[in-house]
């Protein structure tokens, strides 16, 4: 059941995805020849005005074709023969939708919570030596660690970690004011917690009560963190701190997926755990997506942003049968690697 509630993740990511496309192509007057879900051979497909809708058998994607896009038109409602902002915002409607889609989900979600965890201090552990005038103090809100913003209270654990020397630079909310802590050492501390001695840093952290500005703020924050976590993942593979035999595509999410729900205590546990993983790789989805790489709508956008500025300087446009071959060279290497990281997912499930 997991397995087939992954796939429909996918397919509604998708749809939701080439919505956003074909909505503000069709709201500013640009002609959509097809808008079609998944790739290769169509298993249905239906001719509807000037638009063929299709439904495709192969689930790696899918695609809204606008006249004009990839090749020279005549036609004035082709997406070429429109003012360079209109072509932005269509090309932007797909990750804006994918990220209000993982948005939305999170409200949902949180929406039966009786309130958050916040990183603000609430007090600190007997004896816990992060508490000094120079230093911490009970009210401050950990706001940024190492540079990196802190947007929702399980950051301060990952952030902490993610620095191996114990020292660390700070920037705390105090009073209302923001507060530097420069090569702040911080250790964590043999502690007795419920009986049993673990090693902690000390710090007990405020709730604070759900509200409907609460809920709107918590579930936002978590949308830029899930965000950042693309980010940051990105650094870690160009950086070698993660290798690409870590990467999974869409056969080894769905086995997560699927591993998550089965792992889950009840049905319902595993439905809400899957619902969290779906807004993660909805918001996954729309920062990939931007990515400044051919066949990508950021390597879309990248090339408009070039025209806009060579026409401006030259009052020529680059031909865009020449786009149309950056981006089918960057659709083939996109579903090379694809086919590869699916290969070895695969591999990984039987292995």
């Amino acid at each position: 059941m997991y397995i087939l509630i992954a796939i429909l993740i996918f397919g509604i990511l998708i749809f939701v995805h080439e919505l956003g496309h074909f909505l503000s192509a069709k709201a500013l007057d640009v002609q959509v020849n097809e808008f079609s879900i998944c790739m290769g051979p169509a298993i249905f497909k239906k001719q509807k005005g000037e638009t063929l809708y299709a439904l495709r058998c192969i689930p790696i994607g899918g695609y809204c074709a606008m006249e004009g896009e990839d090749e020279e038109s005549e036609n004035p409602r082709a997406f070429t023969s429109k003012a360079w902002w209109r072509r932005l915002i269509i090309l932007l409607a797909g990750s804006f939708m994918n990220y209000v889609a993982g948005f939305l989900v999170l409200i949902v979600l949180y929406s039966g919570a009786a309130g958050f965890s916040t990183p603000r201090i609430s007090g600190f552990f007997e004896g816990c030596p992060l508490e000094s005038e120079s230093g911490l103090q009970e009210g401050d809100e950990l706001y940024k660690i190492d540079g990196r913003r802190v947007f929702i209270y399980s950051d301060v654990g990952m952030l902490l970690g993610r620095n191996s020397t114990g020292v660390y630079d700070l920037v705390v909310k105090r009073g209302g004011k923001f507060v530097e802590l420069n090569d702040f050492a911080m250790q964590p501390q043999l502690y007795t917690v419920d009986g049993e001695q673990t090693y902690k840093y000390g710090l007990y952290f405020a709730a604070e009560e759900k509200t409907v500005g609460s809920l709107l703020k918590y579930s936002w924050n978590t949308s830029l963190d899930f965000a950042r976590l693309v980010w940051m993942g990105l650094e870690d593979l160009i950086s070698g701190l993660v290798s690409v035999d870590e990467m999974s595509g869409p056969v080894g999410i769905v086995s997560v997926i699927a591993e998550t729900g089965k792992a889950s205590e009840t049905v319902s546990a595993g439905l809400m755990n899957i619902a969290y993983l779906g807004a993660f790789i909805a918001i996954n989805l729309a920062v990939m997506n931007l990515l400044p790489l051919p066949a990508l709508d950021g390597g879309r956008i990248f090339l408009l942003l070039v025209n806009t500025v060579v026409f401006a300087v030259t009052k020529k446009k680059i031909p865009s049968k020449f786009e149309g071959y950056i981006h089918a060279a960057g659709m083939v290497l996109l579903l090379a690697f694809m086919a590869f990281v699916t290969f070895k997912d695969i591999w990984k499930l039987f292995a």
